[in-house]
């Protein structure tokens, strides 16, 4: 198996694996119990929320762990916007996650305006159109820092600055970021930021919110104190710990792996570009995460690309995995000024931790040979 889809989900690192057997294994206890049962899972939680703070740059009391990334979103914008009820304005860019856009046409449902900020050719948002459509009346920014389908980083220190001039709070969805650069927090100057664990070789099932200290942000779901009381409901013990885990491998090795990935990658990347003949690489030349590769092939259509890939059990995908098998052409690629057609064949290679040299030399001979092979049927 060659797996390439590491945007959609890495494997369980081992260790993390190992880690969270030990723990189910010798604690069953409910952290919000008193007595020390529950109180020494309660200290393990904790010590996993220092670990994923270590690795933002952030406090502990800052960190909100949810049960993903999107419900993460959903909690900083939903959260945000009840907090501010007398503000009606909501700003995001037009190649958001869906956690992010669907919760958009939400908030429009319910009679607020929402200021989309439109992209170029490489995905990178305006930002005259976000100094021109920010007021007083702004709840919430909200701008991912790399895309999860074309890896483009987006400039999130100059949104924060100007946003913060008038006063209005930033969120980013760091989901597709976390792990693949650096990310720190006061260096970006954001307010609120999600994470989600299955994306550093961390569990699914557990994502995280980072609240930097005074944010006033509502729940919206209701019930108990658990987190802060922003995320009630008894926690995901086990996902948590193992999150700690994942954050704690990749403050240790997350240099050296990013410096291979992109190695890799680039090595991908070239080999593809010099031996199909037909193929437009789609994101930002240099602002992006290196580890992301999206092309279209012309005259192709990407679901069939893939299933040939399938059949020799190299693992690729479309785009978003929240999105795959919807059928519907990437916005992300139509915003950045792909025709349909032209939308509808490409294809996202997204490297990982576990991906290897004997990976790339596989996938430099079949994909070219599936490719070419398509095109020669297509032509008959």
């Amino acid at each position: 198996m060659v797996y390439l889809d590491n945007n959609a989900t890495t494997p369980l690192d081992p260790r993390v694996a190992d880690r969270m057997i030990l723990f189910i294994k010798e604690h069953f206890g409910n952290p919000s119990s008193l007595y020390p049962l529950g109180q020494q899972v309660k200290g393990l939680m904790n010590e996993a929320r220092e670990q994923v703070a270590i690795a933002l740059g952030a406090r502990r009391q800052e960190i909100i762990f949810t049960g993903s990334g999107t419900e993460a979103d959903n909690l900083a914008i939903l959260g945000m916007m009840e907090a501010r009820p007398e503000k009606r304005e909501f700003i995001t860019s037009s190649i958001e996650h869906p956690a992010v856009l669907k919760t958009a046409c939400y908030l429009e449902n319910h009679n607020y305006l929402v200021h989309y900020l439109p992209v170029d050719q490489y995905g990178l948002i305006d930002l005259n159109f976000l100094n021109s459509v920010i007021s007083p009346e702004t709840a919430l920014v909200s701008v991912m820092l790399a895309n999860n389908e074309i890896g483009t980083i987006q400039p999130l220190e100059e949104v924060t600055k100007i946003a913060h001039r008038q006063g209005v709070p930033v969120h980013t969805d760091a989901v597709q970021a976390f792990g693949k650069i650096e990310v720190n927090v006061d260096r970006l100057g954001i307010d609120l930021l999600s994470l989600s664990a299955h994306k550093v070789y961390g569990p699914k099932g557990v994502g995280a919110l980072y609240v930097r200290k005074g944010t006033d942000i509502k729940p919206f779901i209701h019930g108990g104190h658990q987190e802060f009381g922003l995320r009630p409901g008894t926690e995901n013990t086990a996902g948590i710990v193992g999150f700690g885990e994942a954050a704690r491998i990749l403050m240790n090795q997350g240099r050296k792996d990013r410096e291979r990935i992109e190695k890799l990658a680039g090595r991908l990347k070239a080999g593809l570009e010099n031996s199909i003949k037909e193929i437009r690489f789609n994101g930002h030349p240099e602002k992006r995460i290196q580890s992301t590769l999206n092309y279209a092939f012309p005259g192709l259509a990407a679901g069939a690309i893939l299933l040939a890939l399938a059949v020799r059990e190299i693992y690729v995908s479309t785009g978003s995995a929240c999105s795959e098998g919807s059928g519907d052409v990437s916005p992300v690629l139509l915003a950045i000024g792909l025709n349909p057609e032209l939308a509808a064949s490409a294809l996202r290679l997204s490297l990982g931790r576990f991906n290897t040299e004997q990976d790339i030399d596989r996938a430099l001979i079949e994909v070219p040979e599936i490719i070419n092979g398509l095109r020669e049927n297509s032509n008959q």
